[in-house]
């Protein structure tokens, strides 16, 4: 038995069976002998049921007699090789863990199993061929037990402009899966999972949240066997044939990612957080207020326009303005120009050079937005190169926006590709780069008619990572129409994701709050647009798209250019608001507490962002719908001090009315976490914001 302890979580690991199984994932056990565990746990053999009781390992084995889905399926010519029992080969230490590695002689194969402990709890396989022949993997998935008496399952729903919506759902029995194809991390199968005791909430349950990090195809799976034990099992989703290992090759599963805590969903999702901030790429710096030219000119570009919108833009107190579609080769709408990275001759005659410098005189930094996996079937990449495209040959591809995917594992494709952005990114002052990827893959092969998605997917770290090696100052946002693309592996490599296409505040209260469970506040784009949705048509005050926005790596989409006197002035008090609270929301701790539901609709949402020495806070009390009671129950704020005596001040919002009147009040922290504070009705799609300092 070996014992890992973090701070928050302890594992216990069997490495007796060759594969190693994971007998305890949970609470901080103490002084144990952990030998013990194992023996209470132990399961007896029951009647009709086989001679032995196969473990839910690491990668459970069906030839163990595991009556489940197996951890790893795949067989060599003639279907042999099929249903491995692997043996215990090795152990070693590796930094906050161990490798269990483990062999089938029979089969030819090696399995080394890396599990380590720090602020999550991480799995990951590496399948080696040690056989004379080849043989074909069909999946390899990283597999966790769940307690019994997690008997609740916490998804996620969404599409485009509609990511990260949470779905409750009980797990009595049977199975629930997530399989996703789209290429990319995907809109609709968000790759995270909990699992919890019944009733589960923001700070109550034991709850066990599991995360694919990986950010092209994913299977998700969870199952309550009929012998009532459960598991999750999550990894990469392969098409027939995509991965076929020669003899000596090896197979590296994605991460999975996992988190615990026995005080409910916020304090787990603050695993995944801190994992994210512990990584060399994470941003330390303050996260630069940016406005994007999108929705302000789309495809109409002109020098003179841009340094006008840059002018009005620095005036408001932006600090990073970012040229987005539309600048290079004939790009002057959606329908031709992608992989011809120059600049357009047309549009910028004298070249990116007297806009970036108008930028930088201003005293902000100049981002600039690509699509590099993409390509235009009108473009001069693509009448020279039709064979880069990521299709399969016999067939007429299937168009996505009236692109197609670049092939990348192509390495002339991924040379071209490469100089293209170097020269931009070596020849103009670029502090920031947007890297979107907007169609999801279609019957995608390879070179030699294989599917591509894989290589494809380790084709795009590898660019990023060769570009940021020669560009290290440079910081990269990972977007995908949006929110597709949101993922623990890519956010190795990215400062920023843009959560969503969808700046309608109403919207992304859900977005963001389902978002925050995996991710930070500093890493998630956030926007504030202008007053009618460009993607839903909805019209907000800027009062609740700004508290909206504030919760995240804020940004301006809006041609400020319009904008009279006063709502010039209401949108630089609303930045100035973000600044002054910046330190705070970009390193403190994500909270939310359980909404208040009408029917299974949210009416109002509480959150904010706890200081790490829980002195401060900066709470928002968000009404989206009329609830069944005139006024919402008092706001309660768990996991503060309990015995510091916390300021209550109500921060305005420009433009809005509402006024508390019993603002500055004081409280202790346990006050706030029992009876709260009794707040003032508010109109559906408003919000009000707090601030707390311990005197």
């Amino acid at each position: 038995m070996i014992h890992l302890r973090g701070e928050h979580t302890d594992v216990v690991i069997d490495e007796s069976f060759g594969v190693p199984v994971v007998v305890h994932w949970g609470a901080p056990l103490g002084e144990v002998d952990p030998a013990t565990i194992g023996r209470a746990l132990a399961r007896s053999l029951v009647p009709g049921a086989l001679d032995v009781v196969a473990p839910i390992s690491v990668v459970p084995e069906h030839g163990a007699g595991f009556q489940g889905r197996p951890g790893l399926s795949g067989h060599r010519q003639g279907g042999t090789a099929w249903a491995p029992r692997f043996q215990p080969h090795a152990v070693r230490s590796v930094d906050n863990g161990v490798e269990v590695v483990a062999v089938d002689a029979v089969a030819g194969l090696r399995l080394a199993c890396t599990i380590t402990l720090d602020e999550v709890l991480t799995v990951q396989l590496m399948l080696i061929n040690e056989s004379s022949s080849r043989y074909l993997l069909d999946s390899l998935l990283p597999t966790l037990p769940i307690p019994a008496h997690a008997a609740e399952l916490l998804t996620f729903d969404g599409r485009w402009t509609r990511e990260f919506h949470p779905v409750r759902r009980e797990w009595a029995s049977g199975a629930w899966v997530s399989e996703n194809r789209a290429g990319r991390t995907s809109h609709e199968h968000t790759p995270l999972v909990f699992a919890g005791t019944p009733g589960f909430g923001e700070w109550h349950g034991e709850v066990w949240g599991v995360h694919v990090a990986w950010s092209g195809n994913h299977t998700l799976f969870a199952e309550c066997m009929p012998d009532g034990r459960r598991y999750v099992q999550g990894g990469e989703l392969l098409h027939p044939g995509e991965v076929c290992l020669q003899p000596g090759q090896s197979y590296q599963s994605p991460k999975i990612v996992a988190t615990y805590s026995n005080g409910g969903l916020t304090p787990a999702s603050w695993g995944f957080h801190r994992s994210l901030r512990s990584q060399p790429v994470h941003p330390r710096s303050a996260r630069p207020v940016l406005l994007n030219t999108w929705e302000a000119v789309y495809f109409d570009h002109s020098t003179e326009r841009l340094q006008e919108l840059a002018t009005s833009a620095a005036a408001l107190g932006v600090e990073r303005f970012v040229l987005d579609d539309g600048w290079f080769g004939g790009r002057r709408d959606d329908r031709r120009g992608l992989g011809d990275w120059w600049v357009s001759p047309e549009v910028y005659p004298d070249g990116l050079g007297p806009l970036i410098a108008h930028v930088r005189g201003l005293g902000m930094e100049f981002g600039i937005w690509v699509e590099p996996e993409m390509v235009n079937p009108d473009s001069d990449l693509y009448r020279e190169h039709p064979e880069w495209a990521l299709t399969t040959p016999g067939y007429d591809p299937v168009l996505g926006r009236n692109q197609l995917v670049l092939n990348l594992a192509h390495p002339d494709a991924f040379a071209h590709v490469f100089e293209q952005l170097d020269a931009v990114l070596r020849d103009h002052d670029v502090a920031y780069v947007k890297w979107d990827m907007n169609r999801n893959h279609v019957q995608a092969s390879g070179s030699d008619g294989a599917a591509g998605t894989r290589a494809q997917t380790l084709a795009f770290y590898a660019l990023l990572d060769a570009l940021r090696e020669r560009h290290p100052t440079v910081e990269f946002e990972s977007c995908a129409s949006g929110g597709a693309r949101i993922d623990h592996e890519v956010l190795r490599r990215a400062e920023r994701v843009w959560t969503s296409d969808c700046n309608d505040a109403l919207e992304r209260q859900t977005i963001q709050w389902g978002a925050s469970m995996l991710i930070p506040f500093e890493l998630m784009g956030a926007h504030i647009g202008p007053s009618r949705s460009h993607t839903t048509g909805r019209v907000h005050s800027l009062a609740f798209r700004s508290v909206t926005a504030l919760f995240g790596h804020l940004g301006v989409e809006w041609n400020v250019l319009t904008l009279d006197d006063g709502e010039r002035a209401r949108l630089a008090e609303v930045i100035a608001l973000h600044q002054r609270f910046r330190p705070l929301l970009h390193s403190g701790d994500a909270v939310r507490f359980d909404p208040v539901l009408n029917g299974q609709i949210a009416a109002t949402q509480v959150y904010g962002v706890y200081a790490a020495d829980r002195r401060e806070a900066l709470i928002v009390h968000a009404t989206l719908t009329a609830g069944m009671s005139l006024l919402p129950p008092p706001v309660r704020l768990q996991g503060l001090q309990p015995d510091a005596r916390y300021v209550v001040e109500q921060v305005p919002l420009p433009g809005a009315m509402l006024v508390w009147a019993a603002s500055g009040i004081v409280l202790t922290g346990t006050q706030l976490a029992t009876h709260g504070v009794q707040l003032p009705w508010q109109h559906p799609e408003s919000g009000m914001l707090l601030h707390l300092r311990a005197l």
